[in-house]
């Protein structure tokens, strides 16, 4: 009897190790695993900082000077953030019409635009900065050698999603 049951008992072990111990997640569409939500918590600045630091890392390995951080871009990003998630859709422009141009100067920028880079993901903003840097606009703006100031912000939606906006100014 007890040749038996610790028969059943490794047989039971056995089976129980080849029960996988977590499902993949939700699938979407394609077959491949949702994206996780990443959530935004605590000091903005923080992440502001971050985001400089990168950005800032990515210019010196090319050479180039770094940019500070600038509260008037900084507005210009967060106001563009809000409104292409009001419009729900990744774009350059406002729903007024307005231009990357026209922000910087509504919210007092006193110099050039260099470029703006934008997105909308669930991703964390080091992996928005990696995927800016593998298409040629955003990597142009962001290594523009003319560039002196940034502006960085978004906006994350109660779903998860989040906009994402990089203003350079010369």
């Amino acid at each position: 009897m007890t040749r038996l049951i610790s028969l059943l008992t490794i047989l039971f072990l056995g089976l129980a190790a080849c029960t996988p111990t977590s499902g993949p997640g939700q699938l979407g569409a394609d077959g491949l695993p949702l994206p996780k939500v990443y959530k935004i918590r605590g000091n903005a600045s923080k992440l502001q900082f971050r985001m400089l630091d990168s950005v800032n890392a990515l210019r010196s390995a090319s050479g180039l000077s770094p940019v500070q951080l600038n509260a008037q871009l900084n507005a210009a990003a967060a106001t563009h953030s809000r409104d292409m998630a009001a419009q729900n859709r990744p774009w350059h422009f406002g729903s007024d019409g307005s231009s990357p141009i026209d922000r910087i100067a509504r919210a007092g920028y006193p110099g050039p635009l260099v470029g703006e880079a934008i997105s909308e993901t669930y991703e964390t903003e080091l992996e928005t900065l990696a995927a800016w840097m593998e298409e040629p606009g955003p990597r142009g703006v962001i290594l523009d050698p003319s560039a002196v100031n940034m502006g960085f912000a978004w906006f994350q939606e109660k779903g998860g999603k989040i906009w994402w906006t990089l203003e350079m100014g010369g």
